[in-house]
């Protein structure tokens, strides 16, 4: 169906008519015409005749420029039939850390030892890809935390925005209890009874403005609940000159009673991935939650065809100016075929 962006520009097609009312109001005296012989005049009247029927072809090019240009002008748009949107899934935010310990290597995939966040996004990449028909967001977190993406169908703009994190942009420290309170901001705006939040850390809440205790409180009297998952292995073998090798904990400064203080107060589930298969499972179980019902979204394609009567104003603006260049060559051809004569006579 074709409908007009802008139907009021129709009410210009009658302007250069009126223009050309008010201009020839006034009266004109005729020009008079020498003739010197019979021949000449009636040389005269074709060529007259000839004067007339351009000038009419060239005032039809002209309004139909015209008329061209206050359609465009008009902005004409083709709509397709309305296209629904999937109208059950979840409202979902991510909540990922991307502090300076993410890149510690104590993950592995195929064998090799890979830094926590290059697992982690793998993981959720896929866990995104599979959201088909569901709202997802993503708040990305360190020393600040970020609204990386909106709440959105396009779980494909979310996964790229995901793995083109780097580490640490956000900062070294882990601000926990901001990147909770962001995402509830998001998620109390949604009018749906069941929404979840995420959040995924390695650390504990070290920066900030408000605590995690004090977010968690926020987020279940809005009915978020929340599932937090704590990453990075218990064990890591660092190489050393003097003794050769020595086991650490890299998750020292994990904060798991924080962490499940939090999902307990919002009525969720705290996890642990101490490797990447861990890290799969546990995503794998969440992506087992029960999804909510949503309002129905429509849209209607829009496709714009100004640029049709554009193009046709053109091609009549540029026969308009082919036709002026005939005439001037043949008024040339007939100016020196005259000048012949008489110097003939």
């Amino acid at each position: 169906m074709i409908e007009w962006l802008w139907p009021y520009f129709f009410a210009a097609a009658p302007l250069p008519w009126l223009v050309r009312r008010l201009w020839s109001t006034r009266e004109r005296p005729n020009a008079a015409l020498a003739v010197p012989s019979i021949r000449r005049f009636s040389e005269v009247a074709v060529e007259s005749t000839r004067d007339t029927a351009s000038a009419f072809f060239k005032l039809v090019l002209l309004w139909l420029v015209w008329l061209c240009l206050v359609t465009a002008a008009a902005r004409p748009q083709w709509t397709g039939d309305p296209v629904t949107l999937p109208t059950t899934g979840r409202d979902l935010m991510l909540a990922v850390d991307i502090s300076g310990s993410m890149a510690t290597e104590d993950m592995e995939i195929n064998g090799k030892l890979i830094d926590r966040l290059t697992v982690v996004k793998s993981v959720v990449s896929q866990f995104v890809e599979a959201r088909k028909g569901d709202r997802i967001g993503l708040v990305l977190f360190g020393t600040n935390a970020y609204l990386q993406a909106p709440l959105t169908f396009d779980t494909t703009s979310v996964n790229r925005l995901l793995v083109e994190a780097p580490v640490g942009i956000a900062g070294g420290k882990t601000a926990i209890g901001d990147a909770i309170g962001l995402a509830v901001k998001r998620l109390r705006l949604r009018p749906q009874d069941d929404k979840i939040l995420i959040l995924l850390t390695d650390g504990a809440n070290n920066v900030g403005e408000v605590a995690p205790d004090k977010a968690a409180e926020l987020a279940a009297f809005d009915g978020i609940k929340i599932y937090t998952i704590g990453v990075g292995a218990d064990e890591m073998r660092i190489p050393s000159l003097i003794l050769g090798s020595r086991i650490t904990n890299p998750s020292a400064d994990l904060d798991e009673e924080t962490l499940q203080h939090v999902a307990e107060t919002t009525g969720g589930r705290y996890f642990r991935a101490r490797d990447t298969y861990g890290l799969q499972q546990i995503y794998a179980e969440i992506d087992e939650m029960e999804p909510i019902d949503q309002d129905p979204e429509t849209y209607r394609p829009v496709r714009a065809l100004f640029y049709w009567p554009l193009a046709a104003g053109l091609i009549f603006f540029s026969l308009l100016l082919l036709s002026d260049f005939r005439r001037k060559g043949a008024a040339a051809v007939f100016a020196g075929a005259a000048g012949g004569e008489r110097a003939a006579g």
